[in-house]
């Protein structure tokens, strides 16, 4: 009995957190180890299907750059990167969209499908929803010697968001699942990372959150605990300070420029924590680190 009256406290705890979301879009990036983990896999699908199933309405745009690097692997392609991000020529990007469109994507779709939920799988470059452009990178000059451009192929930066086919899907009660490739003004497909997508349909659908699945559990401090909350100031004095460093710099902007941008909250979420979306939305202590205006 003790046990059963554990289990109405929790859901009677997140009743405030339900109503304050109901109707209300939330932007996942789905990636990491919770993509890889098969347990881990089946609870991030439970998780998407019951925030539908309560009114709240998902979208999930997912990563999927360990699945891509071992497909080149088989083709004995190697993989060029600047600042973290994959040099893309034309053989690469077929690959990318190949296994990001044809196989990521199904496969979760296929999962959310399978455990009871309705969704849809979708890339960039349907009903013209990710519109992007060729990312420009200028490398640091030696001294006396002009900026150099580095020419990373069809690496993309996004332009713009089309999100009537997201609300034509909202109204149907699907589940949007997005792969983070968009299209140019001369129709090729872009390869752009997948938390800048995530961020930019966020601020573009003004969501509620944004939440980025990763395999940390948030910024942490200097003694290496956890920060619940930081705002936007916060965050780019951190970063400024060197306490924010390396993979997590361009994570945390992501989320400053969502909030900035109009979304509610962004959160960074550990996802190899099980059921780590649905602690961090519905409990009142959370499980990673939110970042707000």
């Amino acid at each position: 009995m003790k046990e059963s009256i554990e289990k109405a406290k929790t859901l009677i705890e997140s009743l405030p957190y339900i109503k304050d979301l109901y109707g209300r879009t939330i932007v996942i990036k789905y990636g990491g180890h919770a993509m890889v983990d098969e347990e881990l896999k089946k609870n991030f699908a439970l998780d998407i299907i019951l925030m539908k199933y309560i009114g709240i309405n998902p979208v999930v745009v997912h990563g999927g750059g360990p699945q891509i690097n071992q497909f080149l692997k088989k083709m004995n392609v190697q993989s060029d990167y600047v600042h973290g991000m994959r040099v893309t020529d034309g053989e690469t990007m077929d690959v990318v969209e190949m296994v990001l469109v044809g196989r990521v994507n199904k496969e979760i779709v296929s999962l959310i499908n399978y455990h009871g939920g309705k969704a849809v799988g979708l890339s960039g470059r349907d009903g013209d929803l990710v519109q992007a452009r060729k990312m420009k990178i200028m490398k640091s000059p030696a001294e006396n010697a002009p900026p150099e451009l580095i020419d990373l192929g069809r690496v993309g930066e996004v332009t713009r968001i089309n999100p009537d086919v997201l609300v034509t899907l909202d109204r149907r009660d699907f589940i949007p699942v997005i792969a983070p490739v968009g299209v140019g003004e001369d129709g090729h497909a872009y390869n752009i990372n997948a938390d800048l997508v995530a961020g930019a349909i966020a601020a573009e659908v003004k969501a509620a959150k944004l939440i980025l699945l990763t395999d940390v559990q948030g910024v942490l401090d200097r003694e290496g605990k956890l920060i619940p909350t930081l705002t936007c100031g916060e965050a780019e004095g951190h970063i400024a300070s060197g306490l924010i460093a390396g993979g997590m710099i361009p994570k945390v902007n992501c989320c400053r420029t969502a909030v900035n941008a109009g979304v509610a909250k962004a959160h960074i979420v550990d996802g190899r924590v099980e059921h780590a979306i649905l602690l961090e939305m519905f409990t009142k202590q959370g499980v990673g680190t939110e970042i707000v205006l």
